[in-house]
């Protein structure tokens, strides 16, 4: 049985190769965006993409090296790289924070915050209802006046746009 096994989670190799592999996918963007500009040497020195056409080489072969490394290497690392209950924490913030980044967009970034704060406190704070919606609405409430009232710059509101009730 190997480690990956007998703890559940996934080896660290396994992490390496697939970080490797996003490497090289960049590095082989940039090579392909680079190429469009330009990656020659010109009459009049470097074309626009000659910079970049090299340091997406750089980034591809270096992405290799470390995939084979990590996958096929005599000294490949199997301990786990994190386990289930871990996992479980890292997305416990993670899924939320990608919801609030969607609310921003439908409702904008002050009432998302204060649902954010307000919610987070609850779900994962275990602090109460009261103190919780204190806190996530006076936090909003200070950098709206900071922001919208003091320094005069409107941050975004959200398609939904509830605030408008209020003329800003």
């Amino acid at each position: 049985m190997s480690s990956e096994e007998e703890n559940g989670g996934v080896g660290t190799h396994v992490v390496d190769a697939v970080t490797a592999l996003l490497v090289m996918v960049l590095g082989g963007v940039v090579l392909f965006g680079s190429s469009k500009l330009g990656h020659e040497w010109t009459s009049d020195g470097p074309g626009a993409g000659y910079f970049p056409f090299y340091i997406g080489l750089i980034l591809t072969i270096s992405g290799a090296g470390i995939f084979f490394q990590a996958l096929f290497g005599k000294k490949k690392n199997t301990e786990v790289f994190v386990d289930r209950e871990q996992l479980g924490r890292v997305f416990s913030v993670l899924l939320p924070a990608a919801v609030y980044v969607l609310a921003i967009q439908l409702i904008g970034i002050y009432v998302a915050s204060a649902l954010y704060i307000t919610l987070f406190m609850v779900i994962l704070g275990k602090y109460s209802w009261v103190k919780s919606l204190a806190v996530g609405l006076s936090v909003n409430v200070v950098f709206f006046m900071m922001f919208e009232v003091w320094f005069k710059v409107p941050l975004f509101k959200g398609e939904f746009d509830l605030l408008s009730p209020l003329g800003f």
